[in-house]
């Protein structure tokens, strides 16, 4: 999505370049409301559209004293990690330790930020109700970063972590490190990404698993969950064509030109990172995935290419759940003003909530 205007927000946002200069003159592209391009090159992620959006795209700080049963931690590193810890003694899995979500933020894979409020209200949730460490990471951003970027980023959120868990105690200098260190089962690892971020689930996991469980031991991705991915064709569905976008964070011309601006150059919408279930990506039966809990929204506009992923797993024998959100578009649960003031939105939310808790206690 996009950026607050202050200039320290932008800073922490990494979202928005130096403000127009005497040499920036042309846009050469626009995805309206969200983004920019420049003639020289530059890219402008200032929001310009409605200011009642404004406050999903506040960055919220992070927190060591707790806050509705958990803490929020910022690990600096390669890549930055953002940590959710439940406050919790339960005794689950290994030792105690809880499972972990690794979240792969959406946005076109052009925009957006996993530290915003619309993010925050949902994973610090997600966190507590399992109960789960959440680990989020910024993921470098197209036109600039094109795919696979993302994906090599998402590989290198799992590294990391792995690294951060296996140290002995005491070697770690942060101590939000070792926090996560105590806690995180490696044995239980879910990918869970939104949008665009739901593409990076497939093809993450699909890379880990070509790896092999040695390679990766001892973390192991136990499943995976997208949520309205950004699965589409270059012919637009009969939900692209019949549906209509009620949600400025979500229409056909701003996905379109968002996969524009992330795909290899030259390649078209029916490219394996956007359409795997196709006829150029490896058939679905030669892909290693994890067993997946795919969400997709009754009202999206790519409702039908999302459905249409899910029937090519069950085709190539994959373990997969399907939760259809009944009367909901895409990114729903992502609108915290809706989920706590719209009663049918704050049921479909807490719907969703309690499929990927169940996944993951089955898992």
């Amino acid at each position: 999505m996009a950026t607050v205007a202050t200039e320290s927000q932008q800073h922490r946002q990494q979202a928005t370049v130096a403000v127009p200069d005497s040499r920036r003159k042309v846009v050469v592209d626009e995805v309206s409301g969200w983004l920019r391009v420049y003639d020289d090159g530059s890219i402008d992620r200032t929001w310009t559209g409605p200011p009642e959006a404004l406050p999903l795209m506040q960055h919220v700080e992070p927190y060591a004293v707790p806050r509705d049963g958990h803490t929020l931690h910022d690990l600096p590193g390669e890549p930055n990690l953002r940590v959710y810890l439940p406050e919790t003694k339960q005794q689950q899995g290994s030792a105690g330790r809880l499972p972990v979500i690794v979240q792969l933020h959406g946005g076109g894979f052009c925009i957006s930020h996993p530290t915003w409020v619309m993010y925050h209200h949902f994973y610090a949730r997600l966190a507590r109700t399992i109960p789960a460490v959440v680990v989020t990471a910024q993921l470098p951003l197209a036109p600039q970063h094109r795919l696979p970027a993302q994906i090599y980023s998402g590989v290198d959120v799992l590294r990391r972590l792995r690294t951060i868990v296996t140290s002995e105690a005491g070697t770690l200098e942060d101590p939000a490190a070792e926090l996560l260190r105590e806690a995180a089962d490696l044995s239980r690892v879910f990918l869970v990404g939104d949008s665009s971020g739901g593409n990076l689930v497939h093809h993450v996991a699909a890379r880990v698993g070509a790896d092999g469980a040695d390679v990766w031991a001892p973390l192991r991705v136990a499943g995976g969950v997208p949520i309205h991915p950004g699965f589409v064709r270059a012919t637009r569905s009969r939900s692209e064509l019949e549906e209509t976008s009620d949600s400025v964070f979500f229409t056909l011309d701003m996905a379109d030109k968002f996969i524009a601006m992330a795909l290899p150059e030259g390649a078209t919408k029916d490219h394996p990172y956007t359409c795997p279930m196709g006829p150029n990506a490896p058939p679905l039966e030669s892909v290693p995935l994890p067993p997946m809990l795919v969400s997709v929204a009754e009202k999206d506009l790519i409702r039908d290419t999302n459905l249409e992923y899910c029937d090519a797993l069950r085709a190539a024998g994959k373990d997969v759940q399907v939760l259809i959100n009944r009367g909901m578009s895409h990114s729903f649960y992502l609108n915290k003003f809706a989920v706590d003031m719209d009663p049918t939105t704050g049921e479909r939310t807490q719907e969703l909530i309690d499929a990927i808790k169940s996944f993951v206690s089955r898992h």
